[in-house]
């Protein structure tokens, strides 16, 4: 049996060339795959490790609404985790075991199975698990898409939660993360997952003091070969970061 993945981050945007220039250009990451579906279009960059981007952009029409809605409401941003899961069965009744109600569950499709837990459930962050079944699909890569630079390692994802318990738990006991680990610090308490693709997830609360809040953190990239991201590039990333609604560290 496929064993669980934490596989892809998903940005919403209306402005797919910010993401191509970052993701693509500047980190490196070459296309995978992507195309329509109703009411969006997506596509998705590769790493030399870790979990893939996925840029997701609304193209009209009544399915367009859950996008249109997010964009209107945050702006451009992270909008899901997505996990690939081995038995999408099994992996629903343990989250349901956590009290956590997954949402618009379609199983009928034998090559793609999917669900959805609320972004309150997932500690500020839409979570789809999905079932895949046979290869993927083999698309062309757009026409936008800058050509891949020096490649990269996407080697973290930060999430900020208000219950480090529960987050554990539903990361762990669900979606089979292993904890790697779990501490206090002077900014709160923390604790590092990963699965077998060399994605890893960091969950943290906020300092005591602050207001504990839900959220996407910063998405960590390193050079695969240890070489310094130039200040240059450090600039770029960061301008074009802000036009995606995303936190980007970059490391050597």
């Amino acid at each position: 049996m496929t064993k669980t993945i934490l596989d892809h981050v998903s940005i919403g945007t209306r402005v797919l060339a910010d993401g191509w220039d970052l993701f693509g250009g500047l980190l490196g990451g070459s296309w995978v795959y992507g195309g329509d579906s109703p009411g969006f279009w997506w596509g998705q960059v590769g790493f030399g490790s870790g979990p893939k981007i996925e840029l997701i952009t609304p193209t009209g029409g009544a399915d367009s609404a859950f996008l249109e809605r997010f964009l209107v409401r945050n702006g451009p941003g992270a909008h899901h985790l997505n996990f690939i899961v081995g038995d999408i069965v099994e992996t629903l009744r343990r989250i349901r075991s956590l009290g956590i109600e997954p949402v618009q569950v379609s199983l009928d499709e034998p090559r793609w199975k999917e669900a959805f837990l609320r972004s309150r459930d997932g500690f500020g962050i839409v979570i789809q698990v999905a079932e895949q079944s046979g290869p993927p699909p083999e698309l062309a890569a757009p026409a936008g898409l800058s050509s891949a630079g020096p490649p990269s390692a996407f080697t973290l994802v930060e999430q900020y939660v208000d219950d480090i318990g529960a987050a554990i738990a539903l990361f762990e006991s669900a979606l089979d993360g292993e904890v790697v680990s779990r501490g206090d610090t002077g900014a709160g308490s923390v604790a590092e997952l990963t699965w077998p693709n060399g994605a890893r997830l960091r969950l943290s609360t906020r300092a005591p003091g602050l207001r504990a809040a839900n959220g996407a953190g910063p998405l960590h990239f390193s050079r695969r070969d240890g070489a310094e991201f130039s200040p240059d590039e450090q600039s770029r990333a960061a301008a074009k970061s802000r036009l995606l609604g995303v936190c980007i560290e970059l490391r050597g």
